[in-house]
């Protein structure tokens, strides 16, 4: 809970402006905001009770959710075919395993997606559907058909519910850096790419940070992965203001941080409704994320930043356009996130975002905030523009990168 001094004044107008905004958010939203039920077949819950009583060479196989090196060091020993037929047979666990090498979940994750694919164009092509409902099957055919170009990187695909997916630029397996971003409110399978206000989008986002982190250290081998691998909420609804969803992506996102080559430096890169997962992650991280940022913040469920427990650094940005910085930041019986992380009272190095417009513009290319989060990734923090006019943002970072 947020300690708002000594004064109850503004602690009670804030408490009253928080509940008016949830009373506001059910009014327009209703209370089946506050759940989201998926499809009802989950094809990758099928392979998993599959995966648990199946043997190769006599052997059962790894805990799906084991520790990763368990898993690659399971894989490793079934060979090039053992693994191979695993990822035919099983391609949903397989693409999802963390501990499996990246290109094995590729492989795995293009066979899933073909199988999906065809599974939709078979519905549109004898299911009764509703005008709306044709209109969604027929872009999620478009999107499966977008993922499966050659070239893409698939690291995680689940098509149950609304659908979850996370894509590799680069090399993951040789990247000296990796950046990871946590995109927030409304990411599914369909929202994942856009073709319009493309860098509002997970895909369009890693696409510039990649640019802008390839144009910051060419020398540099970097990677950046779109991680669309969790169940955000839909719209501003009671989801959106509560911690619930938070913490089963905060799960996902240290799971996928244990997994990742341990000799690369990681930084999370968090965008509203994201940086609530990745305060809520930042306590169990391992030591090999070096850095947090957070942009369009509606908090990270904290008072202040040494409450998250983490090890990495944590940066905090926002533009002057950002409707975010409106919304009453504090926590109130489980709603709201907490301290507005470009305060001063909580303690995070606040970096410039000029050039960003609105709520989805901070990965525009040519941004200060892009060109901000790039040089953080890389771990060049002497090219990073502080918000004040002095460089405080930067102090008591050692090192080469900080010179």
């Amino acid at each position: 809970m947020i300690s708002f001094g000594p004064s109850p004044a503004p602690a009670v107008c804030r408490t009253a402006l928080a509940l008016v905004v949830v009373l506001l958010m059910l009014a327009t939203t209703g209370w089946t905001a506050v759940r989201h039920s998926g499809t009802p077949r989950d094809p990758r819950a099928a392979q998993l009770a599959q995966w648990r009583t199946a043997r190769v060479l006599g052997r059962p196989l790894p805990d799906a959710d084991g520790p990763p090196a368990r898993t690659a060091a399971f894989l490793a020993s079934v060979g090039p075919a053992g693994r191979q037929g695993l990822a035919r047979r099983f391609p949903l666990v397989v693409g999802n395993l963390n501990g499996a090498p990246a290109a094995l979940r590729y492989r795995a994750n293009r066979i899933a997606l073909g199988r999906a694919l065809g599974q939709e164009r078979a519905r549109l092509a004898t299911a009764p559907l509703s005008p709306h409902g044709r209109r969604l099957a027929l872009r999620r055919v478009h999107r499966l058909e977008a993922l499966m170009r050659p070239g893409r990187q698939i690291l995680a695909f689940d098509p149950a519910g609304r659908g979850r997916v996370a894509e590799v630029l680069g090399d993951l397996d040789r990247a000296e850096r990796i950046s990871v971003i946590v995109p927030g409110v409304d990411t599914h399978l369909l929202t994942f790419q856009r073709t319009s206000r493309r860098y509002s989008a997970p895909v369009g986002m890693a696409e510039s940070l990649y640019a802008a982190e390839r144009a910051a250290a060419p020398g540099t081998r970097t990677a950046v992965i779109a991680w669309a691998d969790y169940t955000a909420p839909v719209g501003l609804g009671m989801d959106s203001v509560t911690g619930r969803l938070a913490e089963e992506g905060a799960l996902r996102l240290t799971a996928l941080a244990d997994a990742l080559p341990r000799r690369a430096g990681v930084a999370l890169f968090c965008h509203s409704y994201g940086s609530v997962v990745c305060g809520l992650a930042a306590r169990g991280l391992p030591a090999r994320v070096t850095d947090i940022a957070v942009a369009g913040s509606p908090g990270m469920r904290a008072s202040h930043v040494t409450e998250l427990g983490a090890r990495a650094r944590v940066w905090a940005t926002r533009d002057g356009d950002d409707w975010i910085g409106a919304v009453p930041h504090l926590e109130v019986g489980g709603l709201g996130h907490g301290e507005d992380p470009v305060a001063p009272e909580f303690g995070a190095r606040v970096v410039s975002a000029a050039g960003a417009i609105g709520h989805s513009g901070y990965f525009e290319p040519g941004t200060e905030s892009v060109v901000n989060f790039a040089a953080i990734g890389v771990g060049a923090y002497h090219g990073v523009s502080c918000a004040g006019a002095d460089d405080t943002c930067r102090s008591d970072i050692h090192g080469e990168a900080a010179a």
